[in-house]
């Protein structure tokens, strides 16, 4: 199944999520090409403030699994989740379902 996961940041958590960024990356990495899509939400101005991914994972618990341990979750910097279920038809323009 995939999953849309969207975090918001806490207020002022740039230094704490830089600081906190090369764990979060490494629990990425561990899960390979689960991840179809991550990167930053920016604001109007530019500055980082949350998270969008989109996984693959079997069910929900897994998400909530991988939430329960994700670093940005752990240390604060991320204060809201939205997860979604989601049905990816494309990726980088080709048709994967």
């Amino acid at each position: 199944m995939q999953f849309m996961i969207k975090a918001l940041d806490g207020e002022d958590m740039l230094e704490k999520r830089m600081q906190v960024r090369p764990r979060h990356l490494e629990g990425m990495a561990k899960l390979g090409r689960q991840v179809i899509c991550a990167g930053g939400l920016l604001d109007d101005e530019g500055r980082m403030k949350g998270s969008l991914l989109v996984v693959d994972l079997p069910d929900r618990a897994a998400v909530d699994k991988y939430l329960a341990e994700e670093p940005y979750v752990t240390e604060g910097v991320w204060v809201k989740t939205e997860v979604e279920v989601m049905n990816v038809v494309l990726v980088n323009g080709e048709k994967v379902r």
